[in-house]
């Protein structure tokens, strides 16, 4: 089984363009820009044995960048990730 990986905190689980909350951000509000960083790996919050794949990326604001990685379980059901303060 691939290795999840570390630093990274599960937000939510949310249908395409539903409201999630990033640092007080709805990411689907902004711009997404896509990072450098190699996408991450994750296992889905309630099929623990499955691994995902997530990229990362940023939300750039007057007052700050905001960084999380963010992909699709399944058809529409996005899945949102945080790094770990």
């Amino acid at each position: 089984m691939t290795n999840v990986t570390p630093g990274w905190v599960f937000v939510a689980i949310v249908p395409d363009g539903g409201a999630v909350d990033i640092g007080g951000l709805n990411p689907w509000d902004y711009q997404w820009h896509s990072c450098s960083a190699p996408s991450i790996t994750v296992a889905h919050p309630q099929y623990r044995s499955q691994r995902h794949k997530m990229s990362i990326y940023e939300i750039r604001t007057t007052e700050r960048i905001q960084r999380f990685a963010a992909g699709e379980f399944s058809n529409g059901a996005w899945g949102f990730y945080v790094p770990r303060a």
